[in-house]
């Protein structure tokens, strides 16, 4: 498991909305909550850890892309995420000014 953590750490990337755009073409975006972490998140969808994913989307911390979030992206295509690939799905974080 410390692997695969280490590889996530390695290939963690930032991008902006406009790059990560042509994934929606094949539904591979999932949007991950700030309140998780995105090391963690994609050891789950690895590991096929159902409970546990399935606990995120009961709770809205993971989701595929709303209209609403598309529309606000579309209007800041430089709005920054950090994305982790674990395929097929691109996990992507919301990265906040804050």
């Amino acid at each position: 498991m410390s692997g695969m953590v280490e590889s996530f750490k390695r290939d963690l990337a930032e991008v902006n909305w406009r790059e990560l755009k042509i994934h929606l073409k094949r539904d591979a975006i999932i949007v991950v909550s700030v309140e998780l972490d995105l090391i963690d998140v994609g050891v789950a969808v690895a590991d096929d850890d159902k409970t546990l994913v399935e606990t995120w989307v009961t709770s809205n911390q993971l989701n595929k892309p709303t209209e609403k979030q598309l529309e606000s992206w579309e209007q800041s295509p430089e709005q920054r995420f950090q994305m982790l690939i674990v395929q097929p799905f691109i996990l992507i974080q919301d990265i906040s000014d804050a």
